[in-house]
Formats: structure tokens, C-alpha cells, sequence
């Protein structure tokens, strides 16, 4: 059995949710191998795509956002004539190829533009497998309207009327959840992660802000440092050095320890008390499966916005603003424990650990069934 990911490198999430997903597949012994929709045509197009998304999201977050509400407004699939319509053809003669000679049994799509792509590869009789998409945010991304996928995997039930608004039938929607790495499945004590991670076992804050550091969190952090409550910090500032250095320098009243790029995300979730956090598609998943109450900021304008939402509005997290600052927020959490209580209940309903799991499962299930329908 061999399983083909396709995706698109815009930002980290939507080749983690791959990765995630070859990872489960390869404990079963089950071959897989991703597919850069555009750094297959061409490793300079895939680096700029996925520089121009991270330059965009970085310095440009309001007129990317703006666009993002445009895009997610429209209720009609894209036109033939339209020029993605044009570039998804002319990509997908390029991968046409590579499919027929790899000849996947299930191929599953991470992003909604190399779902197009596969779209009209089957249009055309070129894709004869199973083909599955993932929804890698809470919200259904524009473009989504415009594929046709056997199966769709979304991060919970409650987006089922989103997606049949997108003219996508319940009986092709999977709500498993984003797929993550198996690392978030099992959750240790409080005390057993500390003691890995050999800090001191008292409440715990974990910050992070995405892969390359987002927002001024010196400033938030010296908000949060006023605070006349016990806590420690970990900060995770991931590719962002210069955030490190500079929170580093810093002379603080509570110990806040900082963190480049790390790997045992999981460990640190574990240890702490109240994720503050921008509310990544992935993250979110991370964190609700972790059954972490979090206070979230600094959103990316379009799907980030979307996510936030999602966590406020069914009560799994609080949005800190202007005007009901992160410090408010934390005081509000920590000072009073039936806050925190609510939060864990809906961070409880929401959470699906075995996300990746099931999704393997099913996996495993149509390719099986697919092969006794072509036996007959």
C-alpha cells in the first residue's frame, strides 16, 4: 500500500499536518511520500511562495487579511477561465507524471490549492484512488468550494455546517481533527514534565508565538512580570533570535526561561498551567489535545482570526485585546480557579488526541475496499 501527501510550503503547519500523518502510516508499515505541489515544478517557486506568505503574514497582516475576507465571501466556485483555474492546469500537468509513476493507492491533500490540483486530475481520469483533504485551520478556507475530494477531514463537527455551506455533502466530511504528531497523544503529570525539563514544580505559563516569533513580547512579557502572582514562564521565541537575545538581557522579578526552535512542544505543554499563544491551526490542535486552557494574541488576520474565534466562542480559550490586555487575562485565570474550570471543560470536548490515528485507520479501510472493488 502506498499513500501520496500533496501539499503546498505556505507557512509550517500545512507540511507538519503531512508529516504527522507519514509518520502514523510508517509504524504500520504502510509507504508514504510528500509532494510540494510547487516545489516539485520548481524548488525556487516553492521557497518563494512560502517566503512571499511568511513576508505578507509578517509585514503586510491587515492588507493579507483583507484579502483573505474577500476570498472567503465569495459563495461560487472559481470559473474555468479564471486564472487559478488556469495555473491549477498548468501545475497539474506537471505532477501527472510523477502520480502515474508513483501510482498511489490514497492520496490526501493538506492544503486546499493542491486539492484543486488533484481535482482536476481526476476530472481528467489521471487520479483513479481514494483522495482525501485536510482542513488544517477551525474554518474552512476559501478555495475549498472549488474541489472535489472523496473524503474531507475537518478539526471538529462543529464546522459541518461551513462546509456544507461550501457545497460539500455531510457524507463526505470526516470531523477526526487536524492531524498531529503522535507525541500529543499521551499526556504525563505536571510534575514528570517539569522534572524532565528540570524546572521548578510551581505553576507554569507557557508562551509561544509561532515558528518565527511573532509580535513584541517584551512588552507583554513585562506586563505579565508585574503581575503580584507566583508563576514561572517558558518562553518558546522559535526561529526569532533576535526576540531571544533581548528577552535574555532583560532583567525580570519571576524566572522566565527562554527557548529558540524546540521539539518536546508536547513536554512543554505538559508542564504548564495556561498556554499564551497565536492561534495557529496546528497549535490550537496541539493545545486542545494537551487539554491546555490557553489565552490567545496577536492573531494572523484571515484563518487566525477564523481559529480565535472558534476558541472563544465555544469556550475554549480567552482573546486578550487593547483593552482586555494579556495580563488582565492571566490575573483573571490564575486568581480565580472557576475560570480555568470552564476553559478545561471545553478544551476537554474539543480536543482529539487520536486525530492522526483515526484517520490512518480509515485510510487503511478505503484502500483495502478499494482493492476488492477492482478485484471484482
Amino acid at each position: 500500500m502506498k499513500v501520496l501527501m500533496i501539499s503546498v510550503k505556505a507557512g509550517y503547519g500545512h507540511h507538519s499536518t503531512a508529516q504527522a500523518v507519514m509518520e502514523c502510516l510508517a509504524e504500520r508499515g504502510i509507504e508514504s511520500k510528500m509532494l510540494d505541489t510547487f516545489d516539485y515544478i520548481d524548488p525556487v517557486l516553492g521557497e518563494s511562495i512560502d517566503k512571499g506568505y511568511l513576508f505578507s503574514t509578517t509585514n503586510f497582516p491587515e492588507m493579507y487579511g483583507k484579502a483573505y475576507s474577500l476570498l472567503d465571501k465569495r459563495v461560487e466556485k472559481y470559473k474555468p477561465s479564471s486564472l487559478i483555474a488556469i495555473v491549477s492546469k498548468l501545475v497539474s500537468h506537471k505532477l501527472k507524471e510523477f502520480i502515474i509513476n508513483y501510482a498511489p493507492d490514497v492520496i490526501i491533500g493538506t492544503h486546499s490549492y493542491a486539492c484543486m490540483v488533484m481535482t482536476y486530475l481526476k476530472e481528467k481520469g489521471v487520479i483513479k484512488c481514494p483522495t482525501i483533504g485536510i482542513v488544517t485551520d477551525f474554518t474552512v478556507h476559501p478555495f475549498w468550494e472549488s474541489t472535489d475530494m472523496d473524503f474531507y477531514v475537518t478539526a471538529d463537527s462543529l464546522l459541518d455546517n461551513q462546509m456544507r455551506r461550501k457545497g460539500i455533502p455531510q457524507s463526505k466530511i470526516l470531523p477526526y481533527g487536524i492531524p498531529i504528531s503522535r507525541k500529543f497523544l499521551k499526556k504525563i503529570s505536571k510534575e514528570n514534565a517539569r522534572s524532565q525539563l528540570h524546572l521548578d514544580n510551581r505553576r507554569t505559563i507557557l508562551i509561544m508565538m509561532g515558528s518565527m516569533g511573532y509580535g513584541n513580547l517584551v512588552k507583554q512579557l513585562e506586563a505579565i512580570d508585574a503581575l503580584d502572582i507566583d508563576f514561572q514562564v517558558l518562553c518558546v521565541c522559535g526561529r526569532n533570535e533576535k526576540m531571544k537575545r533581548d528577552i535574555d538581557r532583560h532583567m525580570w522579578n519571576k524566572k522566565i526561561i527562554t527557548y529558540g526552535f524546540v521539539d518536546n512542544i508536547d513536554i512543554l505543554m505538559d508542564a504548564s498551567d495556561c498556554i499564551i499563544t497565536k492561534p495557529g491551526g496546528l497549535t490550537t490542535s496541539e493545545l486542545l489535545a494537551k487539554r491546555l486552557p490557553a489565552i490567545i494574541m496577536n492573531p494572523i488576520p484571515g484563518q487566525e482570526d477564523r481559529n480565535m474565534e472558534f476558541l472563544v466562542n465555544n469556550g475554549a480559550a480567552v482573546m486578550a485585546t487593547d483593552t482586555f490586555r494579556v495580563e488582565e487575562a492571566l490575573f483573571e485565570l490564575l486568581s480565580h480557579s472557576w475560570r480555568l474550570r470552564l476553559l478545561k471543560l471545553s478544551v476537554s470536548h474539543l480536543g482529539k488526541p487520536y486525530s492522526t490515528v483515526r484517520l490512518c485507520d480509515f485510510v487503511e479501510k478505503i484502500s483495502k475496499k478499494q482493492h476488492v472493488l477492482e478485484e471484482v
